[in-house]
């Protein structure tokens, strides 16, 4: 993180500061790619002087405060302590309104002094290449790549900053986000490892489940969206890099939907995006357990979504409930392990106010329900999650546990999620609809299942839905000062 001598110009506005992001970080992509394709056409070893160029910009921002300290009651884009704030920054122009809204208060209510220049990170070469480049396609071993371009070194790949271990010294200045360039680039490439489609297609507002039925609702809730004049929805990008539009022929969206090869990627996403500035929609097939839950939040995050919802299935633990009651978690019992190190179990992982009242809304809406008649159906509690699918083989020793817990549900993926949105400052909720109840012998038989499955997946889905739509209109509270710890960098 330390501030680069004498390559940028003070005093920038935050517009300048982003024009300036842009044009340096395609410059040191544009002289990466030439030395690649130069090397792989003709052998020539890039010089020490074009490897130079291969680095990240940087965005410092400088606050010397003099008379009396703004207040704000905002959540993000402010400042801790006086002093020198820097990162490095890639995909500039993707990430332009983000940077801006982050920028534009740092500037006009803090009065800080806004400063790019060129980094001392280096650009890993996959960093740059895109498909059907011609150094992706020859023959050329990936060492020899590697003797002369920068590569990703996972030593510099850490998440000390979110995490909250980085140790402040003198002359260096602090972090001004969680995630520098490289942890992004890094997060980017995976994200189309996993999801099948390109990063940039990733929407802000973020459903997960488990279950494939809840992508085929959500797919023929899409296509009739993007059949519906009023709108606000334009396109959809699917697994496998396709995308339908609106005004698409009905039968070819749905030949391009049934094609594409979801099955090929780990956790395909189907991306819907808007015509307008508010943010469209990705659902998620995260699969079953905690580790794919953290995995997905880890890349997701360098997005900064707006939200992540978890609408998947759970098993009911109380003999009240009933199959297709739905359970919104306002506390995790972590019996999963996978973010002991990272956030010990003893650190509470609080529900934000904000989702669970928009989540409780929505189900007013869809369900047309209110009062004991919801109270009934949608029921607020604990959900333990686990890493053991057959947990219940150890309900002897697990029972006082739960007991202690007043837990009211069971599953796999809701702890890890809730937890990553708190470590990573993405508001996070949790509705889960009851499938099967193993404690009281109601297990899910094929024709149960079945029956269970077309009536219940529908109204889950159009309520995890309807509380996004609601969370839009309140994005100035959405992003809880819960989520900030003392030390927080400046931005979001």
């Amino acid at each position: 993180m330390t501030s680069a001598e004498g390559t940028g110009r003070s005093g920038l506005t935050p517009d300048q500061a982003v024009d300036r992001l842009e044009r340096l970080h395609a410059e040191a992509s544009g002289a990466l790619r030439e030395a690649l394709s130069r090397f792989t056409r003709r052998g020539i070893v890039p010089t020490p002087e074009e490897r130079g160029k291969f680095r990240y910009p940087e965005l410092r921002v400088d606050w010397q405060p003099s008379g009396a300290v703004h207040f704000t009651r905002r959540a993000w884009a402010k400042f801790q302590a006086p002093g020198l704030y820097s990162t490095t920054i890639t995909q500039p122009a993707f990430f332009r309104r983000y940077l801006l809204e982050q920028l534009r208060p740092l500037a006009e209510e803090f009065g800080a002094t806004i400063d790019v220049g060129v980094s001392e990170q280096e650009i890993p070469y996959p960093f740059v290449t895109e498909a059907g480049d011609e150094f992706i396609r020859s023959d050329l071993p990936v060492h020899e790549l590697a003797r002369h371009f920068p590569t990703p070194v996972l030593a510099n790949v850490g998440d000390e900053i979110a995490d909250g271990t980085w140790v402040f010294e003198k002359r260096r200045s602090r972090p001004l986000s969680l995630f520098d360039g490289l942890r992004v680039d890094f997060s980017l490439r995976r994200l189309m490892h996993y999801t099948g489609t390109d990063w940039r297609t990733i929407q802000p507002w973020i459903l997960f489940t488990n279950y494939q039925r809840y992508v085929d609702q959500f797919l023929s809730w899409a296509m009739a969206e993007l059949g519906r004049d009023a709108s606000p929805y334009s396109q959809l990008a699917l697994p496998g890099g396709a995308t339908v539009r609106r005004g698409d022929d009905p039968s070819a969206v749905a030949a391009a939907i049934a094609g594409a090869p979801w099955h090929r990627f780990q956790m395909p996403a189907y991306n819907l995006q808007r015509s307008d500035d508010r943010g469209g929609i990705s659902i998620v097939n995260i699969g079953v357990g905690p580790s794919n839950a953290k995995n997905a939040t880890d890349h997701l995050a360098v997005l900064r979504p707006h939200c992540w919802l978890m609408i998947g299935h759970c098993g009911g633990l109380r003999q009240s409930q009933t199959i297709g009651d739905y359970v919104l978690a306002h506390a995790y019992m972590r019996r999963d392990r996978i973010l002991d190190d990272l956030v010990p179990p003893e650190v509470p992982v609080p529900a934000l106010a904000e989702v669970q009242l928009a989540l409780q809304v929505a189900a007013e809406r869809v369900t047309g329900e209110r009062g004991d008649a919801l109270k009934r159906r949608l029921r607020t509690g604990t959900v333990v999650s686990y890493d053991d699918r057959n947990w219940e083989f150890r309900w002897s020793q697990e029972r006082h546990r739960i007991n202690l817990g007043r837990a009211i549900a069971v599953d796999m993926e809701s702890a890890a999620l809730a937890t990553q949105g708190y470590r990573l400052r993405v508001p996070y909720g949790t509705l889960l609809c009851v499938s099967d109840k193993p404690l009281h012998g109601e297990i899910k038989l094929p024709g149960a299942a079945t029956s269970f499955y077309q009536r219940a997946v529908g109204e889950h889905l159009q309520i995890g839905l309807e509380a996004i739509d609601i969370l839009r209109g309140e994005l100035g509270s959405l992003h809880s000062r819960k989520l900030r710890s003392f030390d927080e960098p400046p931005f979001r």
